[in-house]
């Protein structure tokens, strides 16, 4: 029986092992949603560790027998989507009492997926982002992650593109009343 997952804080010493994660994730469980090479190019250029979130204490991970299972995070800065190497150098603060917190960078492994971990990740994101005064939350969602999204009580608001290098791969931006 594996051990209890704990949550805490992603530190900046995770980050080679949170990126081995992302890039399981990312190419592991989008099987039927985007092809092979979408997958690929969303893991090669767009997702991975943004830093500022562990900097600003918003980005966390579940551990089991102390390693990481799943990661995620949110955000109360402008950038909706990307790692460090897909995001510009600027990402001010938002006003939370007119505009969306960030829900950023939900991840699982693929040998941990649909055991709950993404819930407790967004559970926690979602009361950490009411105790900053945010009423809202959004995030730029993966068409894998829409069904779970959705599930929890988010609604698509807008489907875009977005370039990962030489490849167009489809995302959602998704909304949730959380205050």
């Amino acid at each position: 029986m594996p051990a209890a997952p704990r949550l805490r804080p992603a530190r900046p010493e995770d980050v080679p092992a949170l990126e081995a994660l992302i890039a399981r994730s990312g190419l592991g469980l989008s099987g039927g949603f985007y092809t092979d090479e979408q997958a690929a190019a969303l893991t090669r250029h767009v997702f991975g560790v943004d830093t500022q979130l562990i900097a600003d204490g918003t980005y966390f991970v579940i551990e089991r027998d102390g390693v990481p299972v799943a990661c995620g995070g949110w955000s109360r800065r402008a950038t909706l989507f990307g790692g460090d190497r897909a995001k510009g150098a600027v990402d001010p603060l938002l006003d939370p009492a007119t505009q969306a917190g960030r829900i950023r960078a939900f991840f699982v492994d693929p040998a941990c997926a649909r055991q709950g971990l993404g819930r407790m990740l967004l559970a926690h994101c979602e009361r950490m982002a009411m105790a900053a005064g945010f009423a809202e939350l959004e995030m730029a969602a993966t068409m894998p992650g829409v069904p779970f999204y959705r599930d929890a009580g988010y609604r698509t608001v807008e489907e875009f593109v977005t370039a990962a290098g030489a490849t167009v791969v489809p995302l959602a931006r998704m909304r949730k009343r959380i205050g």
